[in-house]
C-alpha cells in the first residue's frame, strides 16, 4: 500500500518506457536513468508511448510494490517527453491516477501561524 503522507516524493519519468519491463527492470531504470535510489521510499512513476498506461514503483520497507493502471478512455496527462523527471505531491500523483488533470492541481501557500503571547 502507498500511504499518500505529505512529505512523499512522486518521480514521473518523463520518456515512455517499453510497458514489457517489470519490477527488476523498472528497480534498474531507476537507478541507472533516473540516477536515483529505487529503496528510498519515494514513488517512481512510468508511462507508456500512447498516454493510456502508467506504472508505479515504490519500496514500502518489505518489499518492492508494482501497481500497473490502463486507462479506458482518453489518455493520462504526462509532462511533454524530454529527459529527467517531474517532480508531483501526493495530492498530485492521487489526480494522475485517477485520470484526471495533474496541472490544474496547485499546491496552496500557507504561512506559518505566529506564536500568540
Amino acid at each position: 500500500m502507498i500511504g499518500l503522507r505529505g512529505d512523499l516524493k512522486v518521480l514521473v519519468a518523463s520518456r515512455p518506457i517499453d510497458f514489457r519491463r517489470g519490477v527488476h527492470g523498472l528497480v534498474a531504470l531507476v537507478a541507472q536513468a533516473l540516477d536515483a535510489d529505487p529503496y528510498c521510499g519515494d514513488v517512481f512513476v512510468f508511462r507508456s508511448k500512447r498516454k493510456d498506461r502508467l506504472k508505479l514503483v515504490v519500496w514500502d520497507g518489505t518489499g518492492m510494490v508494482l501497481v500497473t493502471k490502463w486507462i479506458e478512455e482518453g489518455a493520462f496527462t504526462f509532462p511533454p517527453v524530454q529527459d529527467g523527471v517531474v517532480v508531483l505531491t501526493a495530492t498530485q500523483l492521487s489526480v494522475l491516477v485517477a485520470g484526471l488533470d495533474w496541472t490544474r492541481v496547485a499546491q496552496k501557500v500557507v504561512r506559518r501561524p505566529t506564536k500568540i503571547g
